[in-house]
């Protein structure tokens, strides 16, 4: 009656979400035909583009994030001033050289930055995906990533990425088992599990054509996705789900090939979704100059308002003087007009006013330097070329440098106080150690009695562990007693209850056989770590079985039943046979 009332359930569920996903608002791709598929609506190219700036609009587009600071537009202001014959106190290109300096060294670094993007970019879209191609007698032909369509078949192999966003079809597992990478989408490194359905698995490609796949409209979030498929001359939908898909910027490992076919390409793809383009950052020393400009602005308007009062005062109580002031001609007595003398260099008090206030302006702009921006620029980069070739920067095992991708907040590297995180494993090497254990009530915590492995094991987890004497002696030659017993099934259960991948990989010693285990949980990888130190070696796994070396000796185990660990349970169960 469980079973009846749990499957009830699930049509149930299924029934809703195939309701909730309308044919109107569902996107149809058709398997393996890209032409058919983009007939009545035109989805989008595979070609992605992550730079900020094209050769048209860089330009302006530069410009007018540069004078996103205040300084920028004050001295342009005071260059704008210095052009007018009434207002220029210095030459008129002096004064416009300094800020078209800094404004070209600014280019120069972001058109830098972005011709990094760019060049990416190309790299990105003219990787090679393997298409079916049914001109081709339905073969795999070699494509660029920018010319992958909605509706075309793709093969990806072991350690490579999918073009694109794409339903699983096939694998090389006989199951349709799929392990898959993360990293690039959520940071997460360890493995993911994905299925292909077993209609697809076991229906050879060239006769998947007229297979329908209905999914939802392109959308940014990663764990969900909701589709239906439908195979030629079947009215039945088989469900499809997040476990079914492969997302673009993922990496297939511990899997040979799989085949699949895209539902989003390009921009359309969830991982460009979630890519809110290239952000312009300010630092924090940036966003201070811009108030203490305004700070000094004010001061500034201050001290020109004072000159332009006094130079009223000046004028009004010099009102007669001023025809034959020796610095200030009223009149012009060389040109004489229809009404008299013309006026020389005197437009009126009011308007003499206005003109010693913004030459006032010309003369104080040197409370704002701008040399002080051209000199940040240059610190800049000589900070980000001693970072990129600071040795202690150096990655040797992934032959990796330090990179600086925005050379605009260097300056805050030195300015972090706190550091909030959501979990330890975001800022640790979120790497789990087995210390220890309790077996049947019995406590192994002696410290003092842990030592590495002693002898010539055959298997070797890539992760060392040093192991307990005594519960080694228990598993080795204490298998007739209770306690021994209780021991060796334990380190048993460790081995079989998990869903970790073994990976064999070339060790120091051609005789020792290094195993790296990959899986979902640190924790899970540490626990099966310890269980191959003590002898019980998980050497394969399959979704329908697994081999374990226990003592020496390989023993197969089929898998009938696996519940992986949730939150309500705390616990994770298997049932092998």
């Amino acid at each position: 009656m469980a079973e009846d009332h749990g499957s009830s359930r699930h049509m149930s569920s299924m029934s809703m979400s195939h309701k909730e996903l309308g044919d109107d608002d569902a996107r149809v791709v058709h398997v393996g035909d890209a032409d058919r598929t983009n007939e009545r609506l035109e989805f989008a190219g595979n070609a992605v583009r992550t730079a900020k700036y094209s050769p048209l609009t860089f330009l302006p587009r530069n410009l007018f994030e540069q004078f996103h600071r205040l300084a920028y537009i004050y001295f342009l202001v005071i260059a704008v001033l210095n052009q007018l014959p009434q207002l220029a106190v210095f030459g008129r290109g002096a004064s416009v050289m300094p800020l078209a300096l800094v404004l070209a060294v600014t280019a120069v670094k972001d058109a830098y930055e972005d011709w990094r993007r760019h060049r990416s970019d190309r790299a990105e879209n003219n990787r090679l995906a393997a298409v079916l191609s049914p001109g081709a007698g339905a073969q795999f032909v070699p494509t660029e990533w920018k010319h992958v369509r909605v509706g075309d078949v793709v093969r990806v192999g072991a350690n490579e990425s999918p073009p694109a966003d794409m339903v699983l079809l096939a694998t090389s597992d006989t199951t349709g088992v799929a392990y898959v990478q993360t990293l690039n989408l959520d940071g997460e490194s360890n493995l993911k599990t994905r299925y292909a359905k077993q209609e697809t698995l076991t229906t050879p490609l060239e006769h998947l054509a007229g297979t329908v796949v209905r999914c939802e409209r392109p959308n940014r979030n990663i764990y969900g996705f909701q589709a239906n498929l439908e195979l030629q001359g079947e009215s039945r939908r088989i469900p499809l789900g997040p476990s079914n898909i492969l997302l673009r910027g993922c990496d297939l490992k511990n899997t040979s090939w799989a085949v699949g076919v895209v539902v989003y390409a390009g921009r359309e793809t969830k991982a460009m979704l979630n890519n809110a383009g290239t952000p312009t950052k300010r630092s924090r020393v940036e966003t201070q100059m811009n108030r203490e400009t305004l700070f000094l602005s004010g001061i500034l308007i201050v001290l020109c308002s004072a000159v332009a009062t006094l130079t009223g005062v000046w004028l009004r109580t010099h009102q007669a003087d001023l025809e034959l002031a020796q610095f200030f001609h009223k009149k012009d007595y060389l040109k004489v007009g229809k009404d008299g003398n013309e006026n020389y260099n005197y437009y009126g008090i009011a308007a003499q006013i206005v003109f010693n206030f913004l030459m006032a302006v010309i003369v104080f702009q040197i409370m704002i330097p701008i040399s002080l921006y051209i000199s940040m620029e240059l610190v800049r980069l000589g900070q980000a070329y001693f970072m990129i070739r600071d040795a202690k920067l150096y990655d040797a095992s992934t032959d990796s440098r330090f990179q600086c991708r925005a050379l605009n907040i260097n300056e805050d590297l030195g300015q972090v106080k706190c550091v909030f995180s959501d979990k330890t494993g975001t800022l640790t090497q979120n790497k789990m150690e087995f210390r220890c254990a309790s077996i049947d009530g019995v406590d192994y915590s002696d410290v003092a009695r842990q030592r590495p492995v002693e002898g010539e094991p055959a298997w070797v987890p890539k992760v060392p562990v040093n192991v307990d004497r005594e519960v080694m002696e228990l598993v080795r030659n204490g298998g007739a007693t209770e306690q021994g017993m209780n021991a060796g099934e334990f380190f048993l259960a460790l081995a079989t209850c998990n869903t970790i991948v073994p990976l064999i990989v070339d060790g120091p010693d051609p005789k020792k056989k290094v195993i790296d285990y990959q899986g979902e949980s640190p924790d899970e990888q540490a626990l099966v770590s310890a269980a191959a130190a003590y002898g019980f070696v998980l050497v394969e796994r399959s979704s329908g079985h697994i081999v374990i070396d226990v003592l020496g000796q390989k023993q197969r185990f089929d898998v009938l039943g696996l519940h992986e660990f949730d939150s309500d349970r705390k616990r994770m169960s298997v049932i092998i046979g």
